[in-house]
């Protein structure tokens, strides 16, 4: 018979997801500073609240059961969103912390003034900048270690609220002097591209956009970061899709050559992301707005 005078209590919850997560009761105990026991007896006071067990036995292990898989679906957000409450309230509205995460066209050519302008505003706020590529972000969000997140490509997962707030675009650019002409795509498919890592935003929209246009492209090199490609550029005869705005000054000054494609118009949305079950603070929808809007100007500008 159940126990109704005795509730569910948070630390019993942790203690759980912790053991889940670990699977070793010694591990969990050192990590949490409790004496293995206690672990255990928390973990037999839990399954005795709720009238069944967690967890099967086997071989001196514990394995989620069909009960525990259940419990660890409902209250995995629930602790979660109370992690963020805990974070969030230690924060005023203009002193504490926002962690952010951008895609490496954004880090590299927008987050910076923009980040230097809000703490010029807002000394008493430090803002943690993180990169990675799209997917990277992504999950940093999903795990709960960034409040938000600016990238540059695609996302599509139930967990993640994603907004507009600007739109790019990706053109084709080389040293080679023969290439200033206008043409069609599918005459360069040939040459050496220059792509960025898979989980890039830039690679994953320019693939999608012409791989009805192309037989295929010769992607001849990979690399992570948007300045080594162009670095690649200027010095070997190489094609890439990349952004505008990460390569204006090398056009103005004509170390890169804009190829003129005709019926070539790639662009990408910029998004905004964060979690769905994120508490969104006085102090992050501050953030949120100023960043907001000073990207969409510089966007605006730029285009």
């Amino acid at each position: 018979m159940k126990d109704k005078k005795v509730k569910l209590t948070l630390r019993q919850m942790e203690i759980f997801l912790n053991v889940v997560k670990e699977g070793h009761l010694t591990n969990v105990a050192k990590g949490m500073g409790l004496s293995q026991s206690a672990i255990s007896m928390a973990i037999k006071e839990l399954e005795k609240i709720l009238g069944n067990p967690l967890f099967d036995r086997i071989n001196k292990k514990l394995i989620l059961n069909e009960m525990g898989r259940a419990f660890e679906k409902e209250i995995s957000p629930i602790i979660k969103k109370i992690n963020d409450i805990e974070y969030e309230f230690k924060n005023t509205v203009n002193k504490g912390m926002v962690r952010v995460g951008a895609s490496t066209t954004i880090v590299d050519y927008l987050m910076p003034p923009i980040i230097c302008s809000y703490m010029t505003n807002y000394p008493d706020v430090k803002v943690a900048l993180k990169e990675g590529n799209t997917k990277t972000i992504v999950n940093l969000i999903k795990e709960g270690n960034l409040d938000v997140g600016f990238i540059e490509g695609i996302v599509n997962d139930a967990d993640i609220i994603k907004e507009i707030v600007g739109v790019d675009e990706l053109i084709v650019v080389t040293t080679d002097q023969v290439l200033s002409e206008e043409c069609f795509i599918d005459t360069l498919q040939d040459k050496k591209w220059v792509l960025r890592e898979e989980g890039s935003g830039t690679r994953e929209v320019f693939l999608d956009y012409v791989k009805d246009k192309v037989e295929h492209i010769n992607i001849f090199l990979e690399l992570g970061h948007t300045e080594s490609i162009k670095s690649l550029l200027l010095n070997h005869q190489c094609l890439t899709c990349i952004s505008k705005i990460s390569v204006k000054n090398e056009i103005e000054n004509k170390k890169l050559i804009h190829i003129p494609l005709k019926n070539f118009e790639c662009k990408r949305n910029f998004y905004m992301i964060y979690h769905k079950d994120k508490y969104r603070s006085e102090l992050f929808e501050k953030f949120v707005y100023f960043t907001k809007s000073m990207m969409s100007n510089m966007l605006n500008e730029n285009g």
